[in-house]
């Protein structure tokens, strides 16, 4: 009788597991020698101005911010209400149109008020859905909405836009 290691089974059952050892060895290196992009150096920073952006939405829901705005081919026009006694419209505005997966699309200006509105020219493809922030010069506030081009008329972003919102999901 010969003895167990001349028999093929017993090197075929270890196989298996020795595969999983090696397996898990190269794993173990990957883990340790790549970096994690997920994983920010500065998540404490990140945070705190994740903590800003919110303080700024708040601050427009405080305002009881309205904003209008319009999106051709080449332009847009933008019109800022409050329902806050005093509030001045910004002399300046910084207007930020993203798409969602297409970042070469992005575009950002800055608006200036001329008679109740401000306008500035964009170049956006006829069809499409996009995410539109509107803040202040100072960045004190900010309003963020989506549009879906083509649109007809005026889209209403923040504090009405909200409200409607919420009336159609009730």
């Amino acid at each position: 009788m010969l003895p167990w290691y001349r028999h093929r089974w017993p090197w075929i059952l270890m196989a298996g597991p020795a595969l999983v050892v090696v397996a898990s060895i190269v794993t173990l290196w990957l883990a340790i020698t790549s970096a994690d992009g997920l994983v920010t150096e500065d998540y404490y920073k990140k945070g705190l101005a994740i903590n800003q952006t919110l303080s700024r939405s708040e601050l427009a829901l405080r305002l009881a911010l309205e904003v209008g705005v319009s999106l051709t081919l080449d332009g847009i026009s933008v019109r800022i209400n409050s329902k806050v006694p005093g509030f001045a419209p910004p002399p300046k505005i910084r207007v930020t149109i993203s798409h969602p997966t297409r970042a070469g699309l992005d575009q950002s200006q800055i608006l200036t008020l001329l008679d109740g509105r401000y306008s500035g020219k964009f170049r956006l493809p006829a069809a499409g859905h996009w995410v539109v922030l509107v803040e202040d010069d100072a960045k004190s506030w900010r309003v963020v909405g989506n549009i879906i081009l083509p649109a007809s008329g005026e889209a209403m972003l923040g504090e009405k836009a909200s409200a409607d919102n919420h009336d159609i999901h009730e």
